[in-house]
């Protein structure tokens, strides 16, 4: 089990109440394992960063990049946070704000092809 770190916790929670409009609307479909019985949680915290959605029994990350995510130090940033997260065994599935607003259905499609391709343990 995980120790107990309350710190984060808080922070995930915060994190949680202030969530974006595309992380509610498609937090609206991954939660109560409705999509493919799978539990998926939110504002995990992996090492030192906090991934918008996580299923733990598929070592999958689901990340929504806004317009925040365009310039050339940010996705530097995004970079070097997906080597983090992939050096430890997961695999990131990014979505864009676009993705959720204009094609939801499209882009579950897509998250479930990823969840299918999976060969993590």
């Amino acid at each position: 089990m995980r120790g107990s770190q309350p710190w984060k916790t808080n922070r995930s929670r915060v994190l949680r109440a202030h969530s974006t409009s595309a992380e509610a609307q498609l937090w609206r479909r991954l939660r109560n394992r409705q999509f493919g019985g799978l539990k998926f949680v939110r504002q995990a915290p992996i090492g030192p960063y906090y991934v918008d959605f996580l299923c733990r029994s598929e070592w999958l990350i689901v990340e929504i990049d806004g317009g925040t995510h365009s310039t050339k130090d940010e996705l530097a940033r995004d970079a070097k946070r997906e080597r983090f997260l992939t050096a430890q065994g997961y695999r990131v599935f990014r979505l864009t704000n676009h993705d959720v607003y204009e094609d939801m259905e499209g882009a579950l499609d897509t998250l479930l092809v990823a969840l299918a391709a999976n060969t993590n343990p």
